[in-house]
């Protein structure tokens, strides 16, 4: 069955709070994705964020990021007030030209905002919140396997200041239990507030999730690869990881130079100790994986190709230019999820320069894979983005979160290439260049089309997601709740009802 959808992080949804969350504007959103005839809300991970803000980098794979928490259900149920919230400087601000007139809010997430703001606001809840509730104390039994570590962690690390795990003191950093003990007994009430904060966001979601369901949308979630090393699951389960002694990676996660980055990309991530993984049957895979299909109805697996070879860079290195390619656990970790799981809708993120070797393990496990229509002008007939080289296993994008926007992308083509496309596309007014390649993302084989939201409202740069290989700046694009319009959705329904993806 031919389907579509709109890629859209929460964090990008409107709201008067600051950043998006899962409150009336989220449910908005899928009676939009309804009107318009989707199938699909494509997230990006939801996991709770550190510095630098990218959800790729979370303190924890099976935690949720509390600033998605909706507030306004919090007022109704008498743990803030309307005051408390709107009285938080929670969103950025745009200063008037002349500095007299009132400063307009700007339509950009602002973290640091946010981390004090809405952190604080939060933490007021949950002192007037009974701990003893039955729901509470229900979940915070139902997820104790990774609950009891991921709000230890946080607690520790609040009260350390936030720093690294490898800077705490000795004994805590590497588990010791009578340090732990001791910690759980001082930081009960920080344990408790972690707790509730991972209570709210699942109780929001699930509600959501269900919502989206009960009107025919899967949610289609982002897991990344690897972890972070400064994260509940590195530090709570270190045999996991490439580390020496002290905890410390011996190498970490990257890619090489490519058409994103001259010097590659060092993601800093810790590397897996696959040998270790394979002896316990990757039951942490099995964990993760299951998490994800509590949260997700399709999980679209990041960088799918370093499970046949990944990326080795020696820690310390300043740039990702210095590596090594070495051997993923292949098919067999794919085999052991399916033979726990059962077989569960995956999409490959396969990306970037593929070997025979990863194209085999793709085909083996059938898994569809990602074809992106900002990469396939080059002008060579063999490029594997083109429409007519693509297969119908397949999910195909005009661009991702990592892209550039349609329109911006067009304006910094070289001429040479925008001939290209207008020659393809027969295009030639370039104004409505975004739905000239909506349609050729939808009339596309691919059995799936996803569309990111800022290309259904032909955006240029300024309201690109990320930049990758830089650090600052990215992830705030937020939507105008102006912006979700009768006439759009019908526009977008009636282009996905002529392909044949209503």
């Amino acid at each position: 069955m031919r389907k579509s959808g709109v890629l859209l992080a929460v964090s990008s949804l409107p709201g008067e709070y600051g950043i998006g969350s899962f409150g009336k504007e989220a449910y908005d959103f899928v009676n939009f994705l309804v009107a318009a005839g989707q199938h699909y809300w494509q997230i990006l991970p939801l996991g709770p964020t550190g510095y630098g803000d990218s959800p790729y980098q979370s303190f924890s794979t099976f935690a949720g990021n509390p600033y998605y928490i909706d507030l306004n259900e919090l007022i109704q149920k008498g743990l803030l007030t309307e005051k408390e919230c709107k009285s938080a400087d929670l969103c950025e601000r745009i200063p008037s030209a002349d500095g007299k007139k009132k400063e307009k809010r700007a339509d950009k997430v602002s973290y640091e905002k946010i981390y004090f703001g809405k952190m604080a606001l939060l933490k007021k809840a949950f002192e007037k919140f009974d701990c003893k509730d039955k729901d509470f104390t229900s979940f915070v039994k139902k997820e104790k396997s990774w609950l009891a570590d991921y709000a230890l962690f946080m607690a520790i690390k609040y009260e350390a200041g936030g720093v690294s795990f490898l800077k705490w003191e000795k004994d805590l950093k590497t588990g010791k239990k009578s340090a732990l003990d001791a910690a759980k007994k001082r930081l009960e009430p920080e344990i408790l507030y972690y707790s509730f904060l991972q209570y709210l966001f699942f109780s929001q979601w699930d509600r959501l999730k269900k919502y989206a369901n009960e009107k025919g949308i899967q949610i289609i979630g982002d897991i990344p690869i690897y972890v972070a090393l400064d994260s509940a699951d590195t530090w709570a389960n270190p045999r996991l990881f490439m580390l020496d002694k002290d905890l410390n990676p011996t190498r970490v996660a990257g890619c090489p130079p490519d058409y994103f980055a001259k010097t590659g990309q060092l993601w800093g991530n810790p590397l897996y100790d696959w040998e270790y993984h394979k002896k316990t049957g990757y039951a942490w895979w099995i964990s993760r994986m299951k998490q994800c299909y509590r949260l997700y109805d399709v999980v679209r697996i990041d960088h799918f190709r370093g499970f046949d070879s990944f990326y080795s860079i020696p820690y310390g290195n300043l740039t990702a230019e210095i590596g090594d390619w070495v051997k993923g656990p292949g098919i067999d970790l794919f085999k052991a999820v399916e033979n726990a799981l059962g077989k569960q809708p995956v999409i490959a993120e396969d990306l970037g320069f593929l070997t025979d070797s990863v194209r085999r393990m793709i085909k083996r496990t059938g898994y569809p894979g990602m074809k992106i229509l900002e990469f396939a002008f080059d002008g060579e007939a063999d490029n594997d983005y083109i429409p007519y080289n693509i297969s119908s296993n397949s999910v195909i994008y005009t661009g991702t979160h990592d892209n550039e926007t349609v329109v911006g992308w067009f304006h910094n083509l070289p001429a040479k290439y925008k001939t290209i496309v207008k020659n393809y596309l027969n295009v030639r007014s370039v104004k409505d260049i975004h739905w000239n390649m909506i349609r050729l993302a939808f009339s596309s084989v691919a059995d799936a089309a996803v569309i990111p939201m800022q290309d259904i409202l032909g955006l240029d740069n300024e309201a690109r997601m990320n930049v990758p290989a830089t650090l600052g700046g990215n992830w705030t694009w937020r939507m105008k709740s102006e912006d979700l319009s009768d006439e759009l959705a019908a526009k977008l329904r009636e282009i996905t009802r002529i392909y044949g993806r209503i």
